[in-house]
């Protein structure tokens, strides 16, 4: 049985509980509607707790990315996929080193008939996508989607997954994982210049949060409840969301980088080893106000070492375009406008000079009341629904 969660911000359990029972009512609701109100499952998969319950995520998941579940194409037999695959011998050999990923006390020969299907899925994209090529990590990901919908399922999501949001990992080089990864820095500068100075003096490189954006962080997160609750974000989000999250966390740890020798070893020691204990919601919240006060097109041109229209981040229209995927994102937009307008006129003094921007978030401090924020507006679209919906959406 699932732990209960704790009472939040000194709401009690069944205040808690009710409006867990308001979020479900309102996803099966979108759900049900025709068409289906994919604007209200996005928000639904950022808002606080996700989308609670893998029989929802079964539901959502595919909603979200444009997969029919009504006409999945049968698998076919491993043997087949298996004979004369150039990629089978790496495949099998990170598969059976992914033990940690399956849950404690599985029965072997379950989680073996586990791997087996999950090498199957891997093969199966691969030889139906041959312009993708597999990379070590991508397994993380799949395993993540097997244990949530079952093979068959898994197997369409992770295709359609794998040739939009994963596109760039699949090339045949590194080159384009290498550019989403100079996004970090960026960002962390827009934040924080002390902690972007300190990491540039250490050289300290991006490579530390490479595993956590190419396997979503399945491989380095132990917990797999909190696994499922970032790709409920990521599935709802931009490509480049993972890339957010990596520098909020590494700006949650601002004064233990501080505190570090200031040399690339020891720098790069502390980063890899991610904390198990993050508070995962409030950085959830800060990733997605950071992606509005700094998108990806305003820091292209730091992190461009190559033409930007070559990944799929740039082609990706979530949160740029006004369409119905972009609901939550315009919620986002409104609220910082007006927070902004405020702290312009009595914080001044966060002003950077060495910026054209006129505001500069120097503390995570404004990031956290940004993430409140934001927090209260889709709690307020859950709790008001139609008729907020029709004040903020003309």
């Amino acid at each position: 049985m699932a732990r209960r969660s704790p009472p939040r911000n000194g709401v009690g359990g069944h205040d808690f509980d009710s409006k867990k029972k308001r979020k479900v009512a309102e996803i099966y609701q979108a759900l049900n509607s025709d068409p289906i109100d994919v604007a209200t499952l996005r928000r639904m998969a950022i808002s606080e707790g996700g989308l609670l319950t893998d029989e929802i995520r079964c539901k959502v998941w595919p909603k979200l990315l444009s997969v029919n579940t009504d006409d999945l194409p049968p698998l076919p037999a491993g043997k087949e996929l298996r004979e004369d695959n150039k990629d089978y011998q790496q495949v099998l050999l990170d598969v059976r080193r992914s033990l940690r990923r399956f849950p404690p006390g599985m029965p072997d020969d379950q989680r073996e008939g586990l791997q087996e299907e999950l090498i199957d899925i891997i093969l199966h994209v691969l030889k139906r996508n041959p312009q993708l090529h597999y990379y070590q990590g991508y397994h993380d990901i799949v395993v993540t989607f097997l244990l949530v919908v079952g093979d068959r399922l898994a197997t369409a999501l992770v295709e359609k997954l794998s040739t939009h949001h994963l596109r760039d990992f699949m090339d045949p080089t590194m080159d384009n994982t290498k550019h989403i990864l100079n996004y970090l820095m960026p960002i962390i500068d827009q934040v924080n210049p002390e902690v972007h100075d300190f990491m540039q003096s250490a050289e300290v490189g991006t490579i530390f949060a490479l595993s956590w954006l190419i396997t979503w962080f399945g491989h380095v997160l132990s917990d797999f409840r909190h696994v499922v609750r970032l790709y409920d974000f990521f599935l709802a989000c931009h490509p480049l969301m993972p890339i957010y999250f990596a520098a909020v966390i590494v700006l949650y740890r601002e004064q233990e980088v501080l505190d570090c020798e200031c040399d690339m070893a020891s720098v790069h020691h502390l980063l890899s080893q991610i904390p198990q204990d993050l508070p995962y919601e409030t950085l959830i919240s800060r990733a997605g106000d950071l992606f509005v006060q700094f998108p990806p097109s305003e820091l292209a041109r730091e992190a461009a070492q190559q033409q930007a229209e070559r990944t799929a981040a740039s082609t990706f229209k979530d949160f740029e375009l006004a369409s119905v995927q972009q609901r939550p994102d315009t919620v986002l937009r409104q609220r910082f406008r007006e927070r902004l307008r405020g702290e312009e006129r009595t914080k001044s003094i966060l002003t950077k000079p060495r910026t054209n921007r006129f505001v500069k978030l120097a503390v995570m401090g404004l990031t956290v009341a940004l993430g409140a924020a934001a927090l209260a507006v889709v709690k307020s679209a859950l709790e008001w629904a139609p008729k907020f919906e029709l004040q903020i959406f003309p």
